[in-house]
């Protein structure tokens, strides 16, 4: 999704911030000082140019599924991927960024369309609808433009050349149906429409509890095998059930756009302090990482091999603390350190600015792009033809994008052209 003039759209964006008006206001908080908000209209090319670098990341990690045809998962209580070398092993691990990325910068964008909506007029009715219907687009999008590409993949890889790293939970008939980040988000953003006027201490409450159900309530390895129902597959527990195949159930993500939720609010009160807090915040998160690793028991989800990939081999499906801990934490100092190169990404041509901008259009496009360069490799690639096809991918990628941004800043500011 794309940030216009006055507007911010949600999920894999964020947008143009209000005055220090509406989201933080509302929750009850002082108004802050002249000069230290976010100015009406003004862009964060910060959170722009972060979501473009990891839409640029998680394409790596589609062209490794569509090109090289090998895919690697990290679920609870399996067997965690065993990589050929340490290439392919920082290949899969950077992509990690994404999905957390995603949540989180979802949260922010959620946060500053309220705060620019309230100030244009619209009620909280208005802007719940807003959030509600766009959520449930998003899970429409999921089954029906996201999954035949998955399919068509799949379809297309020759017998025998399909390389799997690492299990997945559950089992029964064949895959029908995915469940991904597409529908995880969605669901975040029509739960999170409803508690917009909340104060702070209770978002961060519902997201910090999200967590702990999440490291709580799972599973361990002997049950792994268990067909769970499609509507625990779906809330909590992520797996294969028959048909049905769920990575991103929706409880376990909602921390990360509980944070995100927070960070819009504070740029929508101090812009600076904020960016300060999120590198010490940073910093809390990396050391709790250590924390958990090393003691090697709640807030891991799966055994901690050893070594150091082993140390870095943490658990995605759902996100264990672990997970959560580093890569939340590498977000918010790479958006802290973006903001410090704000006054150079002026350029409207930077990839990383068009591909932010325009990132639920990204997303959709590209999967049918490495679907369909994956028919010039059916047996699979090598890692560095990988690497060039995704290079080939983004290219194709880029003049779509870049156009698709500016017919967007012809369509009027309600216009559903701008979700994508």
């Amino acid at each position: 999704m794309s940030i216009n003039e006055d507007t911010t759209e949600t999920a894999m964006s964020t947008g143009h911030p209000a005055p220090g008006v509406g989201a933080g206001v509302a929750a009850g908080r002082r108004a802050p000082a002249a000069g230290a908000v976010l100015a009406a209209g003004q862009r964060l090319a910060a959170l722009d140019a972060h979501r473009g670098l990891i839409m640029v990341l998680m394409a790596i990690d589609h062209a490794s599924f569509f090109i090289a045809r090998t895919h690697s998962q990290e679920f609870w209580g399996a067997a965690l991927p065993a990589y050929p070398d340490a290439l392919w092993f920082w290949t899969r691990w950077i992509t990690h960024l994404c999905a957390p990325g995603f949540a989180f910068l979802m949260g922010v964008g959620m946060a500053l369309f309220a705060a620019a909506r309230t100030k244009a007029g619209w009620t909280p009715h208005q802007i719940r609808r807003f959030f509600i219907n766009r959520g449930l687009l998003m899970i429409a999008l999921q089954f029906l433009i996201e999954d035949p590409a998955w399919i068509l993949g799949v379809l297309t890889t020759a017998p025998g050349a399909w390389t799997q790293r690492g299990e997945m939970p559950g089992g029964g008939s064949m895959v029908m149906i995915h469940v991904g980040v597409l529908f995880s988000l969605g669901a975040g953003i029509v739960f999170w429409s409803f508690f917009l006027r909340a104060a702070n201490w209770l978002i961060g409450a519902l997201g910090l509890a999200a967590v702990l159900i999440t490291q709580l309530a799972m599973p361990g390895p002997a049950r792994m095998g268990e067909l769970y129902s499609p509507f625990v597959r779906l809330l909590l527990i992520p797996g294969h059930t028959n048909a049905l195949q769920v990575l991103y159930p929706v409880i376990p993500w909602l921390g990360a756009s509980a944070l995100g939720l927070l960070v819009g609010r504070g740029l929508l009160h101090d812009t600076k302090r904020t960016m300060r807090l999120s590198g010490w915040a940073s910093a809390a998160l990396m050391a709790t990482f250590v924390a958990v690793r090393i003691t090697g028991g709640f807030g891991n989800l799966n055994e901690v091999p050893l070594g150091l990939t082993g140390f870095l081999t943490v658990v995605k499906y759902p996100p264990s603390l672990a997970f959560l801990s580093i890569t939340l934490g590498i977000n918010l100092l790479a958006v802290a350190q973006w903001r410090r190169l704000e006054p150079f990404l002026t350029n409207r041509g930077n990839p990383l600015l068009v591909f932010g901008q325009s990132a639920m259009m990204f997303y959709l496009v590209h999967l049918w792009v490495y679907a369909l360069l994956g028919l010039l490799f059916r047996s699979g690639s090598s890692l560095a033809q990988m690497y060039g096809m995704w290079l080939v991918g983004l290219a194709i990628l880029y003049p779509i994008c870049r156009r698709y941004n500016s017919f967007k800043r012809t369509t009027p500011v309600t216009s559903l052209w701008r979700f994508f």
